[in-house]
């Protein structure tokens, strides 16, 4: 007598289809973005203000990096 095989667990898509009610990945072409219509503005000051506290962040998060990067061959 053949054992009933387990049943698998839904897959992502089917998941996301059960609760959007709508299939997954949605069918059709995504729309296209008309980049001609895009506007690229510079509103920012220059210089661009950065306080002490910003400049520690960084030093303390990219140090390591920096200092490799800049740092003279020997």
């Amino acid at each position: 007598m053949a054992r009933p095989s387990p049943e698998r667990a839904p897959s992502a898509s089917e998941q996301l289809e059960a609760l959007l009610g709508k299939p997954w990945p949605f069918p059709g072409r995504p729309p296209k973005h008309d980049l001609a219509t895009w506007r690229v503005t510079d509103d920012w000051p220059d210089p661009v203000p950065v306080t002490l506290a910003e400049v520690e962040v960084v030093e303390r998060w990219f140090g390591d990096l920096f200092d490799e990067l800049f740092s003279s061959p020997l």
